[in-house]
């Protein structure tokens, strides 16, 4: 959980100062600050250094059960953001995604693959018109996935592909009472029949433009907002205010993975990486065979034989005297023997339980299949298969 301060901050957004006002605790990604969590407003905005719980323990806890229980605000500029537009757009995107383009006004969720069936990316796709379309993907790719783009784009072709960078920038409202906040400011309708779950569609929120997005990571009903870096201070003030009324908390970083963690959802670089492949990593329905794309020989060869490893969640019986938590690149044992590592993990406040994400043999991703452990810092600790997420396994709280 180290953070260097050399050379910060470097980049950051238009409420960076809103957020240090908040005793945000500021970590980095690739030069851009972000809020990790945010401290007691008297005590100094630091977290000690540990491979065990660290002193921010407690208040990513409230952050977590606020934003469940209630609603949480936070920043969501830290993700890459492109826009591809022009004639041709369409026929181009779907020949490099395994999911299926979503109609104007709605969002689906997709894999990129390479020839040979593994992940070169995961994105969410939101279409705006008959050939334009924003894609949000992992800011840790955001070299490595415009190298892909350019590289498969034709010589000559009038598609325009656009890094937006820092001239989108974002912020997030997610909770049960998420809606209520939002529709105090806006005209628009938000109720489910109106603004259902994966919609995305241009509003107005007070007197700012946005682009409103009906999903977020925390998988709870939520909202992300995208807009233009100078209306980002405006809607930070106003949405805080409109909050008020609803006990809004702030919430960071720390608290987003931990609560991801409950959904099983994975993420770029750690559980969706170049070396796995979308049925080992659970991305089956993000694929659709009505259309062809890059990899899709290679995953029709690997359906017929199967996956030979799966991506599972665990459950962890940790140190009651010292609790430490996975990770990520901890060895799975299963009978004492090394069968396969963690990818990511956590503690999960609100559900309660210390989860790992990791991939192990498909034959023994099977429900009743006991004997694993994990080792954490030289600790081998108790691991129970947990094969649906902890929390909501349905899908109903973010499809409210």
């Amino acid at each position: 959980n180290e953070e260097l301060a050399a050379a910060r901050p470097l980049l950051t957004t238009p409420i960076y100062d809103r957020l240090i006002e908040h005793n945000a605790v500021m970590g980095v990604g690739f030069g851009l600050e972000h809020p990790l969590w945010f401290q007691d407003k008297d005590k100094e905005p630091v977290e000690e250094v540990t491979f065990y719980r660290s002193s921010a323990f407690h208040n990513v806890g409230e952050e977590s059960r606020a934003v469940r229980e209630r609603v949480g605000f936070s920043e969501a500029s830290n993700f890459a953001k492109y826009k591809v537009s022009g004639p041709g757009s369409a026929a181009w995107l779907q020949g490099l995604f395994t999911n299926a383009l979503p109609k104007i006004g709605r969002t689906v969720l997709t894999a990129m693959l390479n020839p040979q069936g593994r992940i070169e990316g995961e994105f969410s796709v939101s279409r705006i018109g008959e050939e334009e379309f924003f894609l949000f993907g992992s800011q840790a790719a955001e070299v490595h996935h415009p190298r892909w783009f350019l590289a498969h784009l034709p010589e000559g072709s009038p598609i325009r592909f656009e890094t937006l960078s820092l001239s989108m920038v974002g912020l997030t409202v997610a909770g049960p009472r998420s809606r209520d906040v939002l529709q105090k400011l806006t005209d628009t309708s938000l109720a489910t029949k109106d603004f259902p779950f994966m919609s995305f569609r241009r509003v107005n929120i007070g007197m700012a433009p946005v682009w409103l997005s009906r999903m977020t990571y925390t998988g709870d009903l939520g909202y992300e907002i995208w807009i233009a870096p100078e209306y980002q201070r405006y809607l930070f003030d106003l949405i805080w205010d409109a909050g008020k009324e609803f006990d809004m908390r702030l919430f960071g970083f720390r608290a987003l993975i931990t609560m991801r963690l409950e959904k099983n959802f994975g993420t770029w670089y750690r559980e969706f990486r170049p070396i796995y492949t979308p049925l080992e990593s659970g991305m089956e329905r993000a694929m659709k065979f009505d259309h062809e794309f890059i990899g899709r020989a290679a995953v029709e060869a690997e359906m017929k034989t199967g996956p030979a490893r799966k991506l599972v969640m665990f459950r962890v019986d940790v140190d009651k005297d010292k609790p430490a938590d996975v990770l990520g690149d901890e060895p799975v044992f299963h009978n004492g023997e090394v069968v396969g590592w963690i990818t990511s993990g956590g503690y999960a406040h609100y559900s309660g339980v210390s989860l790992a994400l990791g991939y192990i043999p498909a034959a023994l991703a099977a429900e009743g299949t006991t004997g694993f452990e994990i080792e954490i810092i030289g600790n081998m600790r108790p691991a129970h298969l947990q094969l649906e997420p902890v929390l909501d396994p349905s899908g109903s709280r973010m499809r409210a």
